[in-house]
């Protein structure tokens, strides 16, 4: 093991260096104060509906953030062409993950924030504290720019682990994605000690005809009941049993599911594995 992590120049003499921690330990917080991410989904700026935290390492809270984004503060619109079903969202995905691990990389860890995303109708926004490097403007970010990570011994691991390049392009991706998807043009901007991603949303027109486009979040709420019989039949159904069955796909019932635990109607008990499923009585 510190054979791989001194080739990852994560070893410093005899000691790990804090992007170790942050990128390994299942629970980096117990060192570094405020390393994970919060979420929030806001009616107005004033008014926030519900909110969750991401802990974990690095990749974890990544992977995580983006799954939570897309099943339970996304609004998923659905099209079909020929017999294929396929969900796009007002932000395109790739955008989305390039902009989180953005986020995660430059970071100032010492400075004890978590990195922010405030979800709304029409937009999204992600926060992280940290520094543009010396010289630098936001403008300079829409052009071609050399890379300067804030953490490079991060940078260097998701570069490895295939998660990123090396070359400066990240914020190039971003945009060159939403210009491919049709979607407005993020905003980028540096201030509150920090730099943000401003997404606005594409936003769709709903029709009832199924070969056009509609809005997979109306009705989810009545959509998820569909649920409850089948674990009731088996609670240790899987969710790729029941998409099987629903003839869904896996992230519509992740969606459902969280619908169903936010209203207390479901509870998970035990693990992911080897756990069940338990419905509540909500009367």
């Amino acid at each position: 093991m510190m054979e791989l992590l001194e080739k990852l120049q994560l070893v410093e003499d005899v000691y790990l260096k804090r992007a170790t921690i942050l990128l390994f330990h299942p629970n980096p917080e117990k060192y570094i104060t405020g390393a994970f991410i919060k979420i929030g989904f806001f009616r107005t700026d004033i008014d926030l509906d519900f909110q969750d935290e991401i802990h974990g390492h690095l990749f974890e809270q990544v992977e995580k953030t983006m799954e939570l984004l897309l099943t339970k503060y996304l609004k998923a619109y659905i099209r079909y062409e020929r017999l294929h079903r396929i969900e796009e969202y007002p932000i395109p995905e790739t955008a989305l993950r390039e902009a989180i691990l953005n986020a995660v990389a430059h970071k100032d860890y010492s400075g004890q924030t978590p990195i922010q995303i405030s979800v709304y109708e029409n937009r999204l926004l992600i926060w992280n504290q940290g520094q543009l490097p010396e010289h630098w403007t936001i403008e300079k970010l829409s052009q071609k720019h050399p890379s300067a990570p804030y953490n490079p011994a991060i940078a260097n691991v998701f570069f490895k682990a295939g998660l990123i390049e090396a070359w400066g392009r990240g914020t190039l991706r971003i945009l060159d994605d939403c210009r491919l998807a049709k979607t407005p043009m993020p905003v980028f901007q540096y201030d509150f000690g920090g730099f943000m991603v401003d997404f606005k949303m594409k936003q769709r027109a709903r029709t009832d005809n199924t070969n056009g486009i509609v809005n997979g979040t109306v009705n989810d709420t009545v959509k998820a009941q569909k649920l409850l019989p089948i674990i009731r039949e088996n609670p240790a159904v899987t969710l790729d049993q029941m998409a099987t069955q629903l003839a869904i796909s896996k992230r519509t019932i992740n969606r459902y599911i969280l619908i169903l635990k936010a209203s207390n109607q479901l509870i998970r008990k035990g693990s992911d594995k080897l756990g069940t499923w338990e419905i509540m009585d909500i009367h």
